[in-house]
């Protein structure tokens, strides 16, 4: 499967990443060994010792340096070979390929292309990923399908209604008004809700108390598959800024053709310091999405097998129309990226 390189991933939450231990994840079919080096900055290497090939995240980290398993070669932060205990002199080609990666918004960034073209200021803002204005909640799920099929899934929130019934769905999303827009490599999908009695836990989070809202769900997509999504709620007829606003982000990595990293996040700016309250929100997120979410798109995943998603020709609803304009983006981008003599030839269908 071709991937697009040349961008921003998210590697971690950087909390998951400490001084005191090696942190690994599969990313884009590699392996990727993460660590913090003496200064805490986090680091990104190849999991892989250039001498036999051992993981060295099966190995020690001391005072920022990489001790293989192994042989015991010792590999700094930026992933030379600094002890050889096999003799005084170090091989020149001991070394380890290092990756850009930048800390921000919580979460560790990773470049999987050309080094010279890793830019900090091209990963996209994330305006709920500001924690002195949010109170910010983060987790992580492993999918084992796709990357594509689940930016699908937070493109196309009609399915909330059938997948989510009770939770965050209802009749109204179906009569929803909907909207796709495109700004340079920007896809933007919108839904407008319109007198809709929410289900409980939503009813609570926007303290509609029983009463008809306005349900707005806008969502922002950015290549690969970051996606910002705005939920917000004001009493039917009145303007959204006298609602209240629950947004997030979905984070999606490939690790391998068919599974994927979830990162995401939900955030709020309302009772902040209530901790039973996080709790809940955790765990009627978790639900939703582990429990409704994954195994739709998991089940999805293998039924399609080892096949493109669009090679089937898949029957498109109307809902479908901001999954196939990010689709599309991501394509061109991958193939302005790699040469037409090095990409393989597609299959007739």
């Amino acid at each position: 499967m071709e991937y697009l390189r040349n961008t921003w991933y998210a590697a971690a939450h950087a909390q998951e990443v400490t001084a005191e231990a090696l942190f690994h994840r599969r990313l884009l079919g590699d392996l990727v060994l993460i660590f913090r080096d003496e200064a805490e900055r986090a680091v990104a290497l190849a999991d892989r010792c250039p001498h036999r090939f051992a993981p060295l995240h099966l190995g020690k980290l001391k005072d920022g340096v990489v001790e293989c398993p192994y042989h015991g070669l010792q590999f700094d932060a930026a992933g030379q070979c600094v002890l050889n205990p096999h003799g005084n002199a170090i091989p020149r080609k001991a070394q380890v390929r290092r990756y850009p990666l930048v800390e921000r918004y919580g979460f560790l960034w990773i470049w999987m292309g050309e080094i010279d073209k890793a830019d900090a200021n091209a990963i996209p803002q994330f305006r709920s990923l500001n924690p002195e204005a949010w109170k910010i909640l983060r987790g992580y799920m492993s999918i084992a399908a796709n990357y594509l099929l689940e930016t699908d899934n937070i493109l196309d929130l009609a399915h909330i209604e059938s997948v989510h019934p009770g939770f965050f769905g209802s009749e109204a999303i179906r009569r929803a008004k909907t909207e796709v827009l495109q700004e340079g490599n920007t896809v933007y999908s919108n839904r407008l809700t319109h007198n809709e009695l929410l289900p409980p836990f939503l009813d609570k989070t926007f303290d509609a108390r029983g009463r008809p809202v306005d349900r707005w769900l806008n969502t922002r997509w950015d290549a690969p598959a970051l996606m910002e999504l705005e939920v917000g709620a004001t009493l039917t007829g009145r303007p959204h800024a006298e609602g209240r606003t629950i947004p997030g982000c979905h984070f999606f990595t490939p690790e391998t053709e068919s599974t994927t990293h979830y990162f995401w996040t939900y955030a709020r700016d309302y009772a902040k310091e209530d901790q039973a309250l996080d709790a809940e929100i955790i765990q009627g997120v978790t639900y939703a999405f582990e429990q409704q979410d994954k195994p739709i798109v998991e089940a999805q995943q293998a039924n399609i097998g080892s096949a493109d998603l669009m090679s089937l020709r898949p029957v498109l609803l109307t809902g479908d129309a901001a999954a196939v304009r990010a689709r599309r983006v991501l394509q061109k981008m991958i193939e302005q990226e790699t040469p037409s003599a090095t990409r393989p030839t597609p299959e007739l269908t």
